[in-house]
């Protein structure tokens, strides 16, 4: 069991006053047995109304408009969780009566989404490569955790060169990029093999260890393993991911899961801010911020909102 305090700042600064600025928010944290909130509180500039959902997946989002002129918008999430680690599966059925429960789940509604494979060109390239490296008698649950440590061993962790709108055929040419392309790709990867497998966004609290992804918004993958559940896999470190990572939302990809989009009107140049600072109860503290700032000429409106969607995900 571990406590974690958890500050998230948003911060958008605007060259001139924009107004009507719509948002959306995913930075509920899931609660269940695993995971317990103490407390949690969100405070925006301009104090608005936050209507809050279930979307399909079944997060929480928050949606809010400030509507009067302003020069900077702030969406400041404060959280205290208890994390409590998750028995890991035991892997006891026979393999093939694992991998035929999972050719039985494909069709279900619950799993249709998190089987569905985006397509790319290098697909044909990759498939055939998995192929020939994956063990070809092993279970889900080892497969899953040998296409984890491909990605982490074959991938460069290099911050700066992906955005969020970076391709999969892009991610596979470079073979580099942060934690939610580590996890955009093992996504695809699980897949192909007929293994559900959904995009889990949160933040990683390793307590100084070196772990990557450290003092940021964090993503990685859930792989659904028969007769035990979702497994929680950190491409980006090779790891199980339990008691030091918080969930905030699942989804088939970043799209489903961003903690924050949304829209405005007024000028497109503009200075985004994140910054990420948890606390542990050792009094270890651990932070990051990001600054970003776009141009005016340099975007279109189309890629503007979909900027808006970025936070620091490393």
């Amino acid at each position: 069991m571990a406590k974690f305090k958890i500050q998230h700042i948003t911060r958008y600064t605007y060259e001139v006053p924009v107004r009507d600025s719509a948002n959306q928010i995913m930075l509920y944290p899931i609660t269940d047995e695993h995971q317990e909130i103490t407390l949690h509180a969100i405070s925006v500039t301009g104090n608005p109304d936050v209507d809050i959902h279930r979307d399909i997946f079944g997060n929480k989002v928050g949606t809010f408009t400030h509507s009067h002129p302003h020069r900077e918008l702030v969406i400041d999430s404060r959280l205290e969780v208890i994390t409590k680690s998750k028995k890991l599966p035991e892997d006891a059925l026979p393999i093939e009566a694992q991998w035929q429960a999972l050719e039985k789940v494909k069709d279900q509604i619950p799993f249709i989404d998190f089987l569905r494979l985006e397509p790319f060109q290098a697909l044909p390239e990759v498939e055939k490569l998995m192929d020939e490296v994956r063990c070809k008698n092993c279970s889900p649950l080892v497969s899953a955790q040998e296409f984890c440590t491909y990605v982490f061993t074959n991938f460069t962790y290099k911050k700066g060169i992906t955005t969020v709108e970076t391709t999969l055929d892009e991610i596979w040419k470079i073979r580099s990029g942060v934690c939610q392309d580590f996890a955009h790709f093992l996504l695809a990867i699980l897949r192909l093999f007929n293994i559900p497998a959904r995009y889990v966004s949160g933040y990683i609290c390793p307590n100084k260890n070196g772990m990557r992804g450290e003092g940021a918004t964090h993503a990685w993958v859930e792989a659904y393993i028969p007769d035990y559940g979702w497994l929680g896999l950190d491409p980006t470190n090779n790891c199980i991911a339990n008691e030091n990572h918080v969930r905030l939302a699942v989804g088939k990809n970043f799209s489903d899961c961003s903690p924050v989009r949304g829209t405005y009107r007024g000028t497109s140049n503009h200075t985004l801010e994140v910054a990420v600072t948890v606390s542990y109860e050792n009094g270890q503290l651990s932070a990051g911020v990001q600054e970003d700032a776009l141009p005016v000429s340099s975007i279109s409106r189309n890629s503007f909102r979909k900027h808006q969607e970025m936070q620091m995900q490393q």
